[in-house]
């Protein structure tokens, strides 16, 4: 077993920067994971589910219902320390097709969230900050209408300013990124403390009342859920995007620290879905009993617009945290994905360039570059690319979830000897409870009569992804083929 572990690690001098710590994964998958989705559609939950109360419980079994997937992430990390690991884990279950196909669609789950979070943050600067007075010019050269959307010159140099931070810490390594992934931690946590100290000192625990009621809205929609139950079934289904994120964290073991214990290291995917789960259940709570919710949900972005409201320090502190909040995500999903590229490219499933490192930094070459061109064209899409964004990348995310607690199951039977430094909890009752849940996730996305399901543009980007990735395969599976025939030869 350690031959094949051996077989999958890179060349002598070839490897990455040891320099990862455990709290430094921590925040690689928390950041990943928080983002500022909490201050832009904490009021939609509350929308989408008929008042904070169901939003919260919908939050805390969406939190429980993927920790079994964080633990199977867990164990075949800490087992195949490696980075995009979860293609050497596949490829060695089900073979180099399935494999190839599951982080594709990784790939998919994570590469176009940096954009996402270049719109998100384009979108704050003209929405938010254009309004404060004497900074109307921001907003003053339109440059385009796309998809109903305006872009705006100077929200968008701005957003483009952020993200070639991020893409100039990913190519200076993974210790300058994470170093970015800590301070975010913190300044969310920040946001989360001031949040809970304006709902103590002027909100109260009756705002939260009704405990489910439908609403309308002018600027957010309406509840469509007919009962408290509904209204927890239809917050749960969209759950899993917003726990989009824990993944991030094997895709770079192999840059961990040389003395990292693995068996603690094990738990952090699953302990990152759960305090992300804490602090998504504080903040509906806080926002959600500061004015009487169905009043609250009235607003545009109303987390902030309550707090402008209530003091004009308080609502420039949770501006300025809302805004620098995509960095995170952006950050942890832009070094996840350079990662799944490197682990193709060494495996030639992507030109071999991609298995390229930077001799003085340890990063991905090639990946990191192709990873700024995408992070780049973010904030000239428009905000209404966020939401075909959001949906294609959960789907591509959960597959790749799922197809890691099959390949936990199979290497239990495959490869019994395999060292595992960390087991998952409750054993293979404890991967199939992983392999259920993806399995539930995907049918509420793909079945036509779930209130979950792809919309028609949405179906043609996962479609198109999927024909781009058969094409690649055939290329570069035929080439690998032939290379392995004329070897054996």
């Amino acid at each position: 077993m350690a031959d094949k572990n051996a077989a999958a690690q890179p060349a002598e001098g070839a490897g990455m920067k040891k320099e990862l710590t455990l709290f430094n994964f921590f925040t690689i998958g928390f950041g990943a994971i928080i983002g500022t989705g909490w201050v832009m559609l904490v009021g939609n939950w509350m929308i989408l589910g008929g008042g904070p109360i169901p939003a919260m419980i919908a939050f805390a079994i969406g939190a429980i219902f993927l920790v079994p997937i964080g633990m199977c992430f867990g164990e075949l990390t800490a087992a195949i320390p490696i980075s995009g690991g979860i293609i050497e884990y596949v490829d060695r279950t089900y073979g180099r097709k399935l494999g190839f196909l599951t982080g594709w669609m990784l790939l998919l789950g994570n590469a176009p969230l940096c954009p996402w979070e270049a719109i998100a943050i384009s979108t704050l600067i003209s929405e938010r900050w254009a309004k404060f007075p004497g900074a109307e010019w921001l907003t003053s050269v339109k440059l385009y209408t796309i998809m109903g959307a305006d872009v705006y010159l100077f929200p968008t140099i701005i957003a483009l300013c952020f993200a070639v931070l991020v893409i100039f810490l990913n190519f200076k390594g993974a210790g300058a990124a994470a170093k970015l992934s800590s301070f975010l931690t913190k300044a969310l946590l920040t946001g989360m403390v001031l949040a809970m100290v304006i709902s103590f000192a002027t909100g109260s625990p009756d705002n939260a009342q009704p405990i489910f009621s439908q609403v309308q809205t002018e600027v957010a929609g309406s509840t469509n859920a007919t009962s408290l139950f509904g209204g927890i079934v239809a917050v749960l289904v969209m759950t899993p995007f917003f726990y989009a994120g824990f993944d991030t964290i094997p895709q770079q073991a192999e840059e961990a620290s040389a003395n990292l214990d693995w068996k603690k290291f094990g738990l952090i995917p699953a302990i990152a879905l759960l305090a992300s789960g804490v602090f998504y259940l504080i903040c509906i709570y806080a926002f959600g009993t500061i004015h009487p919710w169905t009043e609250f949900v009235q607003e545009s972005v109303p987390a902030l617009a309550v707090l402008e409201k209530i003091n004009i320090f308080f609502y420039v502190a949770m501006l300025i945290i809302a805004t620098l909040g995509p960095l995170g995500p952006m950050n942890s999903f832009y070094g996840a994905s350079s990662r799944l590229m490197l682990a193709m490219g060494r495996k030639r499933m992507l030109p071999e360039s991609f298995s390229e490192l930077d001799p003085n930094t340890g990063a991905p070459s090639t990946a990191n570059k192709v990873m700024a061109i995408l992070t780049l064209v973010g904030p000239f899409l428009g905000k209404n690319m966020l939401v075909p964004l959001t949906n294609v990348a959960s789907l591509g995310f959960i597959f790749a979830c799922t197809m890691a607690g099959f390949a936990c199951w199979k290497l239990r039977k495959t490869e019994p000897d395999l060292p595992r430094p960390y087991e998952v909890n409750g054993g293979k009752a404890g991967i199939m409870c992983a392999i259920l849940a993806g399995l539930i996730v995907i049918a509420l996305m793909v079945l036509p009569f779930s209130p979950a399901s792809l919309k028609p543009v949405e179906w043609a980007i996962t479609i198109a992804w999927i024909l781009i990735g058969v094409l690649i395969m055939a290329v570069f599976g035929n080439k690998h083929a032939a290379e392995g025939e004329a070897s054996k030869a």
